[in-house]
């Protein structure tokens, strides 16, 4: 078989793949909210907030990485669920949770 084409695995586990995709989505939403609650302690606003979590979001994705090592095809079907998958769907939990606390300890 050529290298030239992309190698797909012969069999994996539909329910597999669908509990890692579960297991990302939990630690995405658990940082956007631990995040957005650090960013409202530090008082940061604007877009230096936003940096803030995509600095987060890209360090999980890193975790991941170092985590499955370079046997990450066993693990999941691409490598867009494990660095960018999720990164904008919690932007709203994390902002939720950033101008709460920054209310909370910067306004109030």
């Amino acid at each position: 078989q050529s290298s030239k084409f992309h190698k797909t695995p012969l069999a994996f586990s539909a329910s597999a793949a669908q509990n890692n995709h579960r297991i990302v989505s939990y630690c995405r939403t658990s940082l956007a909210a631990l995040a957005g609650v650090t960013a409202g302690i530090l008082g940061l606003t604007g877009i230096i907030g936003f940096i803030f979590y995509f600095a987060c979001s890209m360090f999980l994705s890193l975790l991941f990485f170092q985590k499955t090592g370079r046997e990450w095809k066993r693990y999941f079907l691409s490598k867009y669920t494990v660095f960018t998958s999720l990164i904008f769907g919690e932007t709203l939990t994390y902002i939720l949770c950033w101008t709460f606390i920054y209310g909370m300890v910067h306004v109030y």
